[in-house]
């Protein structure tokens, strides 16, 4: 029986409200479409969901279709023809497969800066579409696919700064309509594919930081005749430039710097009359500078330094009117600087050091008022600078050192008035030093050292209140030091050395807030020690001068003192045991004084005392303090030609001793029985006539025993030059027949230096050189970590070859001696015929650069600890540069030659390309930057870009500075 019509009713109804409320509550049947759909199922495919929820929130499965998400765009008709995602870290890889509903309609990919790993997919050589592919920046690696060279309406291609291997693909020919190909910074190999020469349209070819592309830049490239801008820097690419480079009128920037290029600088080059930018630095062209360079008529920076570059630099370079930049700094360019560049009014900057320029400074110099920047040192030029400085305005930094100038130092300088540094030392300059120049309210650097000035320091020197680094040294320099030298307060290093400077240190000095370096040694300044100094001071050098008087306990309230020199004086008194407090310190010479007393026990609680104690040639009485044994770091002491008595048991304990001497004391007792003291050379332990080697019954047989060790190396001496004799005859007439065998074992034989005691040998470190070792390489060798026979690690740099002689002995110059809390300490080194090792302190967190592409820091949580990684990188590069002496430059600082100990506390490492500014010289010659190894190379984005050299400190102060940022913004 059918239902009433009122039930009937009711579930009619019912059932309207139940499809009501399906439409309302439940899901959709059709959600995004398949283009949203492909894009949808690559969101969940990433591997860093906070930062895609972050950058993709409104990628929504509710939308029908993709258009207003975030990063993307359509066309008129619905479907997706951009893709731009930057600087988001997404993970995960290139989503070639699962977008595939998209390759119809794809014109642009833009995925950089998002943190994308793995290879780039072929399948996206199916995107015929594509005219624009962004991939750069990203954690990419594997190969460049051959598939993408099937992409015809590709224009551009940006693949840089990724970890990309292989080789660029030959079909990259194929991609006829590409304006823009950028490969830079990868781990590309191979060559540069000659099929580049069809790339008629290509605007812009960046391939650089590849060290191992190699081979020669094909002749092909004429080809390209739209190219505007070349780029293969840091590279190792090699051979000549073709010819066919002066094909390219189009081009506006040529930079092939820090790679290998050989042979002349093509005279077709001038046929490139668009060119405003010629970076062809740290290559090994030779010939002549062409002078066709002159038709480049809009060139605006040169930059062609450290080359093999000879002849004379020819004066058509006066032609090219809108010049700004000319470097030709670290070549072989004789004759004279071309008046010519008298014309140049837009010249800024001209950088001409380390040639063999003989002539004068030209004083159509004077017509270039724009200058800001003129470096002439270290070149052979001669005469008075005769230079109208006042129409300089402009200038802020002048160097003419190192050359043979003549008469004296211009006061017309004091007329640019925003003169910054100023350097003309190393030269013949006479007279006086111009009270004017102190005028110079933002002078920072005055450098006048080595030459032949005379008269007193002016008392205007207190006006030039900017000074931070002033260096007077090795001149005739007279008069006392003036009292408004007090008003520097921004004086960092003084160096007032070698001079014949009298009267007392002025109290006023201590007014010197910031004065860390102070150098006055060889003069003959009289009075006591001022008993209150700069607080800031660390180096500390008044050695050689005629003080008297006590040394107060002033000396004790200097914290921050690392190297204290006062030996050669009149100072009397006793050691005041205040220094004690100044724990930072690492020297401490006292000797050839009139000390008195005791050794104070409080020199024993200096922790870093481990350079050298120098306490010889006083009046010093007593024992040894027991607490001696404490100073375990200590590698030179020198206690000879005092009072000193008792036992040397104190001593027994310093296990880092590299030199001791003891002699000419009252000390008693047996030697202590260690190696060290076994191995001590007799002269050391001299005129301690109490003192016996090995036990003794009674007095009078050790003193028996030292006369017969006396009587006994007499005769040991005497035996022994015999022997030397008849072994160098010997060996002479042997050599002779058998020279091949001599060879062999010389190789087999190592010369061993340690800096510190060390308990291993050379055959120890030997088998621990294996590829499972390994942990880095560097600009001059491979290092491994090797563990001794008594459990410690050592890092030890295998250098890569015997050729590698100079940044050898490049690290021993520059670590040998010096110790600083920010730069790793070099425990010494082995030698043979094939093989050159240094030994190294461990550091177990690896580099810098290695530890942030770790994630080792992230966030601003970690801002704290990347600001003590850059200061300690800071205050390690201003004691290489200021508190060194000589001044040592680094060549090569960036994030990878940066260690972390085990607080993350950072080493500057690797001094294989550093450079010594020498200053120990002979009698007739002058100081002068180290140039015995004229390679001065460092890392492609850490150099400074032609505008600051590697000859200048500047230069370590740009790669500072990129290391910083780096610190930043990884």
């Amino acid at each position: 029986m059918p239902p009433p019509p009122r039930l009937r009713a009711i579930a009619t109804w019912l059932l309207i409200a139940c499809v009501c409320a399906a439409a309302c509550f439940l899901p959709r049947a059709h959600g995004a479409n398949d283009q949203g759909e492909a894009l949808l199922r690559w969101k969940r495919s990433l591997t860093n969901g906070t930062g895609a929820g972050a950058a993709l929130g409104t990628w929504s499965d509710s939308d029908a279709s993709p258009c207003r998400w975030a990063g993307v765009a359509c066309d008129a008709r619905g479907n997706v023809v951009s893709l731009i995602i930057k600087n988001v870290d997404l993970g995960g890889t290139v989503p070639a497969g699962v977008l595939r509903p998209l390759a119809p309609s794809l014109e642009t990919l833009v995925l950089s800066g998002t943190n994308l790993t793995g290879a780039i997919p072929k399948e996206i050589g199916g995107y015929a579409a594509l005219a624009t592919v962004d991939l750069s920046a990203n954690l990419l690696s594997g190969a460049i696919p051959a598939e993408l060279c099937r992409l015809a309406k590709l224009q551009t291609l940006a693949l840089n700064t990724n970890s990309l291997q292989g080789a660029i693909p030959d079909g990259i020919g194929n991609l006829t309509a590409l304006t823009s190909l950028t490969l830079y910074d990868n781990e590309l190999t191979g060559t540069i594919p000659a099929s580049i020469g069809n790339l008629k349209k290509l605007q812009v070819l960046r391939a650089g930081g590849n060290p191992a592309l190699k081979g020669p830049l094909p002749s092909e490239i004429g080809g390209c005749t739209g190219l505007t801008m070349l780029g293969l820097a840091e590279t190792g690419v090699s051979g000549s430039l073709p010819d066919t480079i002066g094909q390219l009128k189009n081009l506006q920037t040529l930079a092939i710097y820090t790679a290998m290029l050989t042979g002349t600088i093509p005279e077709s080059i001038g046929n490139c009359t668009a060119l405003t930018s010629l970076y062809l630095y740290q290559n090994s062209l030779t010939g002549p500078v062409p002078p066709q360079l002159g038709q480049l008529r809009k060139l605006q920076t040169v930059l062609l330094w450290q080359n093999q570059l000879v002849g004379t630099i020819p004066p058509e370079i006066g032609n090219c009117k809108e010049l700004v930049l000319i470097d030709l700094s670290l070549n072989g360019l004789t004759g004279p600087i071309p008046r010519s560049f008298g014309g140049l009014s837009k010249l800024q900057q001209l950088q001409l050091s380390t040639n063999k320029l003989t002539g004068t400074i030209p004083s159509e110099l004077s017509n270039c008022t724009s200058l800001t920047d003129v470096e002439v040192d270290n070149n052979e030029l001669s005469g008075e600078i005769d230079i109208d400085f006042p129409r300089l305005r402009n200038l802020t930094l002048f160097y003419a050192w190192q050359n043979r100038l003549t008469g004296g130092v211009p006061a017309s300088l004091a007329q640019c008035e925003g003169m910054q540094s100023l350097d003309l030392s190393y030269n013949n300059l006479t007279g006086p030093i111009p009270r004017e120049l102190f005028a110079l309210q933002n002078l920072t650097k005055l450098l006048l050292l080595s030459n032949e000035l005379s008269g007193f320091i002016p008392p205007e020197i207190g006006n030039c209140t900017n000074l931070y680094r002033l260096r007077l040294n090795e001149n005739r320099l007279s008069g006392t030091i003036p009292a408004e030298i007090g008003k520097l307060k921004n004086l960092n290093f003084l160096d007032l050395g070698s001079n014949r400077l009298v009267g007392p240190l002025p109290a006023s000095m201590s007014g010197c807030d910031n004065l860390e370096f102070i150098d006055l040694h060889s003069n003959s300044l009289s009075g006591a020690l001022p008993d209150q100094l700069p607080r800031s001071l660390q180096i500390v050098d008044i050695s050689d001068n005629r003080l008297t008087g006590l040394l107060g306990p002033g000396i004790g309230r200097l914290p921050e003192l690392t190297k204290l020199s006062l030996g050669k004086n009149r100072i009397s008194g006793g050691i005041p045991p205040e220094l004690g407090s100044c724990e930072k310190l690492q020297l401490l010479d006292l000797g050839d004084n009139v000390l008195s007393g005791g050794i104070p026990q409080e020199l024993s609680m200096l922790p870093f005392l481990e350079i050298s104690l120098n306490l010889s040639c006083n009046r010093l009485s007593g024992e040894i303090p027991s607490q001696f044994g404490s100073l375990d770091k200590l590698a030179c002491l020198d206690v000879s030609y005092n009072q000193l008595s008792g036992s040397l048991a104190p001593l027994a304990r310093l296990e880092n001793l590299v030199t001791l001497n003891i002699s000419y004391n009252a000390f008693s007792g047996e030697l202590p029985d260690t190696p060290f003291f076994q191995k001590l050379p007799l002269s050391n332990i001299a005129g301690n006539h109490l003192l016996v080697v090995g036990a003794g019954a009674d007095e009078n047989s050790r003193r028996a025993a030292v006369s017969a060790l006396k009587l006994a190396m007499t005769i040991l001496v005497a035996v022994s030059a015999f022997l030397l004799v008849t072994a160098t005859y010997v060996l002479a007439r042997s050599r002779r027949r058998n020279s091949t065998a001599m060879n062999s074992g010389a190789a087999e034989a190592w010369e061993v230096t340690l800096y510190q005691k060390l308990d291993f040998s050379v055959d120890d470190v030997v088998r621990g050189l294996t590829s499972a070792n390994v942990i880095g390489t560097g600009s001059s060798g491979v290092v491994y970590r090797v563990e001794l026979p008594n459990g410690e690690p050592l890092a030890v740099k295998k250098m890569w070859s015997s050729d590698e002689a100079g940044a050898f002995r490049n690290e021993i110059s520059a670590l040998g001696s010096i110790r600083h809390r920010n730069i790793v300490r070099l425990l010494g080194w082995g030698a043979n015929r094939s093989t050159k090792l240094l030994f190294y302190t461990y550091l177990p967190n690896g580099s810098l650069s290695g530890f942030l592409h770790r994630g080792g820091v992230k966030g601003a949580a970690d801002w704290g600890a990347r600001y003590e990684v850059a200061l300690g990188v800071a205050h390690a590069v201003a004691y290489l540069h200021h508190d060194c002496l000589p001044a040592i430059l680094h060549g090569d600082i960036k994030a990878m030659n940066v260690l972390l100990g085990p607080s993350n506390e950072p080493y500057l490492a690797d001094f294989g390309l550093a450079r010594v500014l020498t200053g120990v010289i002979e009698p007739g010659s002058s100081a002068k930057l180290d140039t015995s190894k004229p390679r001065i190379a460092g890392s492609y984005g850490y150099i400074a870009p032609g505008i600051i050299k590697q000859s200048s400190d500047l230069s370590n102060l740009f790669k500072g500075n990129c290391c910083c940022e780096f610190v930043i913004t990884n």
